[in-house]
């Protein structure tokens, strides 16, 4: 797309991510969504898109993975919807102790975890969606519902890093698209994720029906956490996905740099630990940009073994920083480009002695 033109304004929105990230293909049908009500269209191209004749019936024409020895079925049941969202709940930036102006609410796409058979909400409405954890040798066992009224398209629930055969893909791919990649409104599937030795680590989910690119935008991703089976599980477990909320999704009239669909300090996630405990950080880059997690007081190991206290972070890539805690205080964490920090990327990170 180096040939479509963007204004400064636009650009700015964008963070610096470039014209192409605001184009996406619907059921073949190309949405700018630079241009003012491109969500609404890029909703009712979605909507308009057929279901595939390979997802017209489910059929299990390959095999159902089951748990290696030892393991086991870890059974989940998760819902979409679309719901009202608050990027900046306190109004203000605690970090720097001013106010936040303007209108900073809008309509977000989220999933949220369930009782069994549906029956009630586990929890609230949250971006990131529920984390689904395991152990090697586990199957993760999704039922998933489009429980949208609004929106009026299929959606789906996509994993990275564990094993699944194509029925449980959670892909549109046009004619060949299997039932997993096509949950139109009021349907419900089942996915089946192996949890096989290379799975261990943090992972992300998000939709990828038709409308992918728009609704993982606005919140529909989530994470998976794989440990060895047996592995001592940290003292302190959390997931933060670096994103970004910008005017074309949102309609607002800012951009707001974003963790776990919240921007700056008092509104973003504050950490909490202990002196002593096992800590780990899962932290995703959910954009199309390039972000960094910075922790200040604190360092942590790459994948080579040095040491760190910043780390970079792609498009759906994943880093943990782990370690023992034994600095108590409160700490800054934040993104290290500098416009995330200050556009909101940012929170408090608490420690007690």
């Amino acid at each position: 797309m180096a040939d479509r033109q963007t204004s400064r304004r636009t650009f700015l929105q964008l963070g610096g991510a470039g014209a192409a990230s605001l184009f996406c293909t619907i059921g073949g049908e190309e949405v700018d969504l630079s241009k003012r009500g491109a969500v609404d269209r890029a909703d009712a191209a979605a909507a308009r898109v057929p279901r595939p004749p390979a997802a017209r019936a489910f059929k299990q024409e390959l095999p159902r993975p089951t748990p290696a020895p030892g393991g086991a079925y870890r059974e989940y049941w998760i819902q979409a919807r679309s719901a009202g969202w608050t990027i900046v709940p306190t109004g203000r930036d605690d970090w720097h102790g001013r106010k936040i102006g303007g209108k900073t609410s809008f309509r977000a796409y989220l999933y949220q975890e369930m009782t069994p058979g549906f029956a009630e909400p586990k929890g609230g409405l949250n971006m990131p969606g529920p984390t689904l954890y395991a152990e090697v040798g586990d199957v993760l066992v999704v039922h998933f519902r489009n429980a949208d009224t609004k929106l009026r398209q299929a959606v789906t629930m996509h994993p990275h890093g564990v094993r699944y055969n194509p029925e449980y893909d959670g892909a549109y791919m046009g004619k060949y698209t299997r039932a997993g990649g096509f949950v139109a409104p009021g349907e419900e599937f089942t996915y089946f994720w192996e949890c096989i030795p290379d799975a261990v680590g943090a992972w992300p989910y998000h939709d990828h029906g038709p409308n992918h690119t728009l609704n993982t935008f606005r919140g529909l991703f989530g994470a998976i956490v794989i440990n060895d089976r047996g592995a001592k599980v940290p003292d302190v477990n959390y997931t933060l996905m670096l994103h970004q909320l910008t005017p074309p999704i949102t309609g607002l009239n800012r951009a707001f740099q974003c963790i776990n669909g919240r921007a700056f300090a008092g509104n973003t996630p504050t950490l909490k630990a202990k002196a002593g405990q096992d800590v780990a950080i899962h932290v995703f880059g959910m954009d199309s940009n390039f972000h960094d997690f910075h922790m200040h007081g604190h360092r942590w190991r790459d994948t080579g073994g040095a040491p760190t206290d910043t780390t970079t972070v792609g498009p759906s890539e994943t880093i943990t920083a782990r370690f023992t805690e034994d600095n108590p205080g409160r700490w800054l964490y934040h993104c290290h480009v500098f416009s995330h920090q200050d556009e909101g990327m940012a929170g408090w990170y608490d420690v007690e002695a």
